[in-house]
């Protein structure tokens, strides 16, 4: 799904942008097999996390690399791991105050105050949590015959 998303949002640019290198990226957190999609609400955000805490749950980052010129894309996905540590509900609800992880994927903002809600991150590229894997996008730049840096 990821995948697909990341693939759709950079081929609904080639029109607009008929020369060029498209990125396209999409997120999906996972959580026994249940997708925990944006919250939107303070509420969906405090039982989001309410069934996270203490458990680790899997981000799926999708990202494409459109050449909107030829029509050819890479693809791929980058799995990303955030275990939760136990939460109280007065934590939750502070820090769902405080940050206000609306429209974010498993209700946190790991760049700003949802990092206090971790025991442990694991993954190859931590840039994938924030929804835009930069390892695996210099590579395929990389691969565009782009020189980086």
């Amino acid at each position: 799904m990821a995948e697909r998303l990341s693939l759709n949002k950079a081929t609904a640019c080639s029109n607009q942008y008929p020369d060029a290198l498209i990125i396209g990226s999409d997120q999906v957190a996972v959580l026994d097999k249940q997708i925990l999609g944006k919250p939107k609400t303070t509420e969906k955000a405090f039982e989001q996390l309410s069934l996270c805490s203490g458990k680790t749950v899997q981000f799926l980052t999708g990202l494409c690399l459109l050449d909107s010129a030829t029509g050819k894309h890479q693809s791929t996905v980058i799995p990303f791991h955030v275990t939760f540590r136990e939460l109280s509900n007065d934590e939750i609800t502070r820090y769902v105050k405080k940050d206000l992880p609306l429209d974010c994927a498993g209700s946190f903002k790991w760049e700003s105050l949802g990092i206090s809600l971790f025991e442990s991150l694991s993954g190859d590229d931590p840039t994938a949590l924030e929804g835009l894997p930069l390892i695996a996008l210099t590579k395929m730049l990389r691969n565009q015959q782009l020189q980086l840096p």
